[in-house]
């Protein structure tokens, strides 16, 4: 009986090892990663056959939100993610108490004021409803595309956290309402304008530098990254996505489809 329990536990144990082994396998070669669908779903996309020749398989997972998607890497849901930049992930970061990482830049979405109701800033009346991303980091870019062309002045060194608290001078009246960054091109309609980041005004049908009425210039710092988990951020995994991503095929895929809308980072 002891001898039968005993090849039994041994049995148990050898499946245990050789399936922790097997997925252990699995997970080094297989990165789940978090995008917003425009345009980093599509450039991930674009590099998946490239990464499986490397060994390396792709879990391409869509969100439309900020939030969820650092949360699933801090959690382990994902392994990485690609939607944001780095001011951004810092202040989430710091707030959440998460401890993640950017490994690199790869584009630009320069953020942009958009309205179905004027041509131009000249033409915003006063008392005019101009609609932000409502998360800090967004919301302080918008602030300051609007200081940059004059519609308002924000209150010395306030920098990108500045809220509408921080408006020093507002010389239209101009009325500042935060809303949830990915609803903001569909209310177009119901205010004077909107300023909207860039993935989300694609993801609409928006093209930046047509349709935008003022829009953020090449050298703005923003650029979208790689986060993944801190202490996985050296695996070689990673260091695989990082050089397909900032790979030729993929700057000559921005530059033919987004029209300076995306901007490559590398």
């Amino acid at each position: 009986m002891k001898k039968f329990i005993t090849s039994i536990l041994v049995l148990v144990i050898s499946i245990s090892l050789f399936v922790g082994c097997s997925e252990k396998g699995k997970d080094d070669n297989l990165i789940r990663i978090g995008v917003s669908p425009e345009p980093h779903g599509k450039m991930v996309e674009l590099v998946k056959e490239d990464l499986e020749k490397e060994g390396i398989k792709l879990k391409i997972i869509e969100f439309t939100d900020y939030i969820k998607p650092n949360l699933a890497l801090a959690e382990g849901e994902l392994d990485a993610n690609f939607f944001q930049h780095e001011p951004y992930m810092n202040e989430f970061k710091e707030k959440k108490k998460i401890d993640i990482v950017s490994i690199g830049g790869v584009h630009i979405e320069p953020m942009g004021l958009y309205s179905s109701k004027i041509d131009s800033i000249d033409e915003l009346e006063e008392n005019a409803e101009i609609a932000i991303p409502n998360d800090p980091t967004n919301g302080g870019r918008a602030l300051l595309l609007l200081e940059k062309f004059g519609l308002i002045k924000l209150k010395e060194g306030v920098g990108v956290l500045a809220t509408e608290n921080d408006i020093e001078e507002n010389p239209k009246n101009l009325k500042i309402t935060p809303l949830e960054a990915a609803q903001l091109p569909r209310i177009l309609k119901d205010v004077d304008g909107a300023v909207i980041n860039g993935n989300f005004a694609l993801q609409a049908g928006l093209i930046p530098t047509k349709d935008a009425v003022i829009l953020e210039e090449k050298d703005s710092p923003y650029a979208n990254i790689i986060a993944v988990r801190t202490e996985e951020k050296d695996e070689e995994k990673f260091v695989k996505l990082m050089e397909a991503l900032r790979s030729e095929k993929i700057k000559k895929y921005i530059e033919e489809n987004y029209n300076e809308g995306v901007i490559p980072a590398f």
